[in-house]
């Protein structure tokens, strides 16, 4: 009995962000760590975290910043993930990652990373891969170490009182620096 894969993503469809997919790039990013709507999905920070994600001015931040991409996912023309990707030196920073929460999962994530990681090692040859988890977000960490990336134990502080980053629920928030080798 031939069983299909459970983790087929589908087709999908790569391509640099533009202005005009802000508003739709922010609602995502939102539906997929904030409030009830990330529930649906496992990466939620809503128990962590409430208030606003990101905004339009954050989003367009990323798409105008030197050296900066945001990566547009899309099935079917439909928009399923971002994630951005900026040149650092030998290295490259992976973050605003979100997939709809309905859809992750599925194997989508999987797909996206390793794709962001061929791009950046083609398009900057950069040698590493950075990115910064919250170091409470244990489950999280486990999905990113099964793809090959190391906690450093290089911590930085949670930007407490910076409303743009969201209200924390809790006082023991703190960065963490997480690197994967490319080569």
């Amino acid at each position: 009995m031939d069983i299909a894969p459970a983790q087929d993503p589908g087709q999908l469809t790569f391509r640099d962000a533009a202005d005009a997919d802000v508003p739709a790039l922010v609602a995502l990013i939102e539906s997929a760590y904030r409030g009830d709507s990330s529930r649906t999905g496992w990466t939620t920070e809503a128990d962590i975290l409430q208030g606003r994600r990101t905004d339009p001015d954050g989003v367009r931040k990323v798409l105008e910043g030197p050296g900066s991409r945001l990566l547009v996912v899309e099935r079917d023309g439909e928009l399923v993930a971002c994630c951005q990707l900026e040149h650092r030196g030998e290295a490259a920073y992976f973050g605003m990652f979100a997939v709809r929460p309905g859809l992750q999962g599925a194997g989508l994530g999987k797909v996206i990373i390793a794709e962001a990681e061929r791009t950046v090692r083609e398009s900057w040859g950069v040698r590493e891969m950075h990115m910064t988890v919250i170091s409470v977000r244990e489950e999280l960490i486990a999905w990113y170490e099964r793809r090959g990336y190391r906690r450093t134990g290089e911590l930085s502080p949670f930007p407490y009182g910076d409303e743009r980053f969201g209200i924390p629920q809790r006082d023991d928030l703190v960065f963490e620096l997480l690197v994967k080798d490319l080569v």
